[in-house]
């Protein structure tokens, strides 16, 4: 990963550092309602072991991990990651999570994703973006479709949330000069 910085109208998408791990982030990842729809609720989160995952995602070359960056302030409120890239396909996945409640409801998701999603066309040359959502998370596929992302298909009954089955939403959005075969 390189030290690109991406500036929005109101964020600032940049490395995550070791440094952000903090209680706040642990926070987040603890929290029952931001990882409501997240696998990674099934685990609990230390400093420790997020400063660990951040060194381990910044070791990758074919991943941007970013913090999303109030550029108001300067306050870390998310991440979004972009990869890994898979340069034979012309491809990329993009995740993405507003830790800080705060600042939910916002449009903070959508401009996030629409500046990394940005620079995956300009920049890398990847041809299409995938993302995926539980169908109940309303809040994340609205902020990828504002990004302009389509819903692509679903996957029947694939995660257990919420004492039920949920599918889980598969998204996408092409590259302009790439669209998609048979279009």
């Amino acid at each position: 990963m390189t030290d690109t910085r991406l500036q929005g109208a109101r964020l600032l998408l940049r490395p995550v550092e070791p440094g952000d791990a903090t209680a706040t982030y642990a926070g987040w990842m603890n929290d029952p309602e931001v990882t409501r729809y997240m696998e990674t609720r099934f685990t609990t989160h230390t400093v420790e072991g997020l400063r660990d995952y951040i060194t381990s995602m910044r070791a990758k070359a074919d991943t941007w991990f970013m913090a999303i960056v109030l550029a108001s302030d300067g306050r870390h409120i998310g991440n979004i990651k972009l990869g890994p890239i898979d340069r034979v396909h012309g491809l990329a996945d993009v995740a993405l999570m507003i830790g800080a409640r705060d600042c939910w409801g916002q449009g903070y998701a959508a401009e996030a994703i629409a500046l990394i999603s940005d620079y995956a066309f300009a920049a890398l040359r990847v041809r299409k973006l995938t993302a995926g959502c539980y169908h109940a998370n309303v809040g994340s596929r609205r902020a990828f479709e504002k990004a302009g992302y389509h819903v692509e298909g679903a996957r029947r009954a694939q995660y257990f949330c919420d004492g039920e089955y949920q599918d889980g939403v598969l998204l996408a959005r092409f590259h302009p000069e790439f669209p998609a075969a048979g279009a």
